[in-house]
């Protein structure tokens, strides 16, 4: 990955696998993929300057932000300082304030040398801010790049952060940012059994939410311990922005999200991550490869895994896996939601059912019922309509938060 003071440039999508056998990517899924229409610029809310920086005179101000976090092309604490803006601490989410850090790795304390700004982790110890790492903070300002699915884990950050300003009387500014599968709102909902936090809220997999919208949702309906609510002010995006935009993201949101096609597919492929197959974490293209040595060799594309910066030490390492390359195929099913076929084939084909799924799965999913809708044969036809009062009620609620039009 990259530092937060290098320049980084997002991907565009390869045709050609860079990693894996010399056996043809696999053909194209017999899916649908609509193009929605594009703008030539967005303006987030980072850069609607006037629009917070009043908010911001004579406060203590905490930053929760990542490499993502740029007011054009400048970092936002940056651009706080040089505007005399009193930044007293940094919070670093998972992947580290600079972007680098694998998933799942604990993110420690420190301090930026750039800057001099101390750095507290929200992804180590603990992953909500306590009591004494918010003692010299007035205001904190979220502003990550998500990607509008349920388990990552940014938006379970934001939910922490909401959390413990409303106990401790601070005030949050959320400077929004497209999502980049805003169109997209698909999949189970949420069951409080299995809240963690790849998930903790009542949300699909795929919600279809800016952060700013969904910090709105996670207020309204007093989804905070004890039902409480922060002070909150949310920088939307200037006019411009639709659900149905599609925003290449200018810089990779995390280590294993580096193309935009990764973006597009990691909704519904990050399921894999709860199986013994894997999504190609120690590959040049994360996200857009799966396979496991438990599928048939006769798969039409093989992968190694191997320690790479992204991920040091991937599932499966060293281990040849079979199965499909995605690169260039449609990012959504036929019925313009998740693209749930690569789960039910993989599972049909597996040489080894019964450590398939892994106790990961549930969190992932946020339900018990998935694992026995693929165990027991269920269609996608079958699955999907299991979701659909769930998902009606849930997209019910989400336009009580919207703050962009759909199209």
């Amino acid at each position: 990955m990259v530092g937060l003071f290098a320049k980084i440039a997002f991907s565009t999508l390869l045709a050609v696998p860079a990693c894996g056998s010399s056996r043809p990517a696999a053909p194209a899924a017999p899916h649908t993929l609509a193009t929605p229409p594009r703008v030539a610029a967005l303006t987030v809310g980072a850069e609607r300057l006037d629009k917070y920086l009043p908010q911001l005179k004579g406060k203590r101000v905490g930053l929760v932000i990542n490499q993502t976090s740029r007011v054009g092309r400048a970092y936002l604490v940056d651009t706080l300082r040089a505007k005399g803006v009193n930044v007293t601490a940094i919070f670093a989410p998972e992947h580290g304030f600079r972007g680098e850090e694998a998933d799942g790795a604990t993110i420690t304390d420190g301090r930026d040398a750039r800057s001099g700004v101390p750095v507290r982790s929200v992804y180590g110890k603990t992953k909500k801010p306590t009591p004494e790492m918010l003692a010299d903070v007035d205001v904190l300002i979220f502003d990550i790049q998500d990607v509008g699915a349920r388990f990552y884990t940014f938006i379970s950050t934001l939910h922490y952060v909401m959390e413990a300003a409303a106990e401790q009387d601070k005030t949050v500014i959320v400077l929004d940012r497209p999502n980049p599968n805003g169109d997209l709102v698909d999949g189970p909902i949420l069951e409080p059994a299995h809240k963690s936090f790849v998930g903790l809220d009542p949300l699909p997999i795929a919600h279809g939410l800016t952060v700013g919208e969904l910090a709105q949702m996670i207020n309204g309906e007093k989804w905070l311990a004890g039902g409480k609510k922060c002070a909150l002010t949310v920088v939307p995006l200037a006019a411009g922005y639709t659900h149905a935009t599609a925003y290449a993201l200018p810089i990779a949101p995390s280590p294993n999200l580096p193309t935009a096609h990764a973006v597009a597919l990691y909704p519904s492929i990050c399921l894999f991550e709860g199986t013994n197959v894997s999504v190609g974490r120690g590959t040049s293209t994360p996200f857009e490869v799966i396979g496991s040595p438990a599928q048939p060799a006769t798969r039409p594309y093989t992968f190694t895994p191997a320690p790479n910066a992204g991920s040091p030490s991937p599932p499966m390492k060293g281990q040849a896996c079979h199965g499909l390359n995605l690169a260039g195929v449609p990012t959504r099913a036929a019925s313009g939601g998740l693209v749930l076929s690569y789960l039910l084939d993989f599972y049909q084909q597996s040489t080894d059912k019964a450590h398939f799924f892994g106790k990961y799965f549930e969190e992932l999913s946020g339900t018990n019922t998935l694992r026995e809708q693929i165990i027991a044969g269920k269609t996608e036809a079958e699955i999907r309509a299991s979701w659909a009062p769930g998902l009606t009620r849930f997209k019910a609620l989400r336009k009580k938060y919207l703050l962009y039009p759909e199209r």
